[in-house]
């Protein structure tokens, strides 16, 4: 069984287009209003273990690796954790020809920038993510970050300033947004994602559900969040294949 719902609960004709995903992960529309809608893009087992064998990717498959080139495709930029950075090697995020047009029609760039969170800056300045990306990556950290790690930062990426002591995440993204990068993606790691929670700064989750039973002491996708209460969210999409669940989930409208 292969099945996608759209927000109206009526299947979509073809749930292996990049074209139809495209349709059922747009942005809200808000985001062309320069208000900015953070989603979070993450995958668990059925056990609600976010990584096996120490990585997400163990979790991940065909389908799941399709829509996350897609929500990294409709994005300005992608928001991660320097932990999951050096965990999963990240690199930049490239131009996608699908995307081309539909991307240079919403003003954005050819490929999303990467913003990094790191508190301490002990990040690797000689990686291709610092060293080669299409957009310039951007590292937000604290205003009390080591001097001179920060001024190697900014020799090879833009250095945002927000808060002191932890790192100021709603002025992290406020930044961001007077960029023009309305359209957030969070891909992690738990530990980033429950900040953004606990902050209430998130408005979609895109949770993919392996079918697998992991065991072992992986964390949940959110991890060490403080939150100031409950957080119910809406589905409104649902795709299913191979036995994966792909799932959307959205922050209900304020009344």
């Amino acid at each position: 069984m292969q099945q996608l719902i759209s927000p109206l609960g009526e299947p979509v004709v073809d749930p292996a287009s990049l074209e139809s995903l495209a349709a059922v992960y747009a942005y809200p529309d808000q985001v062309n209003r320069g208000r900015p809608w953070l989603r979070a893009n993450m995958v668990a087992g059925l056990d609600g273990g976010a990584r096996l064998g120490g990585l997400s990717e163990g979790l991940s498959g065909d389908a799941d690796k399709r829509i996350f080139g897609v929500l990294r495709a409709l994005s300005d930029v992608v928001l991660v954790g320097a932990e999951t950075v050096r965990a999963e090697g990240y690199r930049p995020a490239r131009a996608r020809a699908e995307f081309a047009a539909a991307r240079a029609a919403a003003g954005q760039a050819p490929a999303p920038a990467i913003a990094i969170v790191s508190r301490s800056l002990t990040l690797d300045l000689t990686a291709p993510l610092l060293t080669a990306p299409l957009v310039r990556t951007v590292v937000i950290t604290t205003a009390d970050a080591p001097e001179e790690r920060r001024r190697a930062v900014a020799e090879v990426a833009d250095l945002v300033l927000a808060g002191e002591g932890a790192v100021d995440l709603r002025a992290g993204v406020s930044a961001l947004a007077e960029r023009g990068w309305t359209r957030l993606l969070s891909e992690g790691g738990p530990r980033l994602l429950g900040q953004l929670a606990a902050a209430g700064l998130l408005d979609e989750l895109c949770l993919s559900l392996a079918p697998l039973i992991t065991g072992g002491d992986a964390p949940r996708i959110i991890r060490d969040a403080e939150m100031p209460d409950v957080q119910r969210m809406r589905l409104v999409s649902l795709i299913e294949q191979k036995g994966f669940l792909f799932t959307r989930y959205m922050r209900p409208p304020t009344p």
